[in-house]
């Protein structure tokens, strides 16, 4: 198993009203700014890597491609790419989500996910669909037992379906998709 996440990096429109929304918006904690080229592929593109520390060490980053003009978030399904981001409790929740409400940010939550979890979600400047997800003080553990158990039963339904199988009587929706 792999011991953590070092970081995620999604394009911005903006690297200055990035930093703006999630200092200002989320509360993060700006840790830097990196402007190089692409060091993986060697490609020559000018970017802004800005990134913000989370609790446990970890971090957001985002940049931006001088120049580009290209959109950084896809228009279909833009609710399926998301980035969920634990926050203590649900008063934390409520005024991170007030803070973005008061800076023009619409909010929708408190979804309740069943016994799993609730969820706020919203879009970040560049489109980038957010979710601030509040685990229920009591260990979900049996909830992702019960995941665990049937993810390979859930997974070759699934792959049954897209083959065009019709619909399944038979098929019903695994845990995860009963908390959606």
């Amino acid at each position: 198993m792999l011991k953590k996440l070092h970081h995620v990096a999604y394009r911005c429109r903006d690297a200055a009203e990035t930093v703006d929304f999630y200092t200002r918006g989320i509360g993060l904690k700006f840790a830097a700014t990196m402007i190089n080229h692409v060091p993986s592929t060697g490609l020559k593109a000018v970017n802004n890597n800005v990134f913000f520390e989370m609790e446990d060490g970890s971090y957001i980053c985002f940049f931006e491609i001088l120049g580009s003009k290209e959109p950084v978030v896809p228009v279909e399904n833009d609710w399926a790419q998301h980035l969920a981001l634990e926050v203590r409790d649900e008063a934390r929740a409520e005024e991170i989500s007030a803070r973005l409400r008061a800076l023009g940010v619409d909010v929708a939550g408190p979804v309740v996910h069943g016994e799993l979890a609730r969820s706020w979600y919203f879009n970040d400047p560049s489109g980038h669909r957010m979710e601030l997800i509040v685990k229920p003080e009591v260990p979900a553990t049996a909830i992702w037992d019960n995941f665990s158990a049937s993810a390979y039963d859930d997974l070759a339904k699934w792959v049954e379906m897209k083959k065009g199988a019709g619909a399944h009587a038979d098929c019903q929706p695994g845990p995860m998709s009963q908390q959606q």
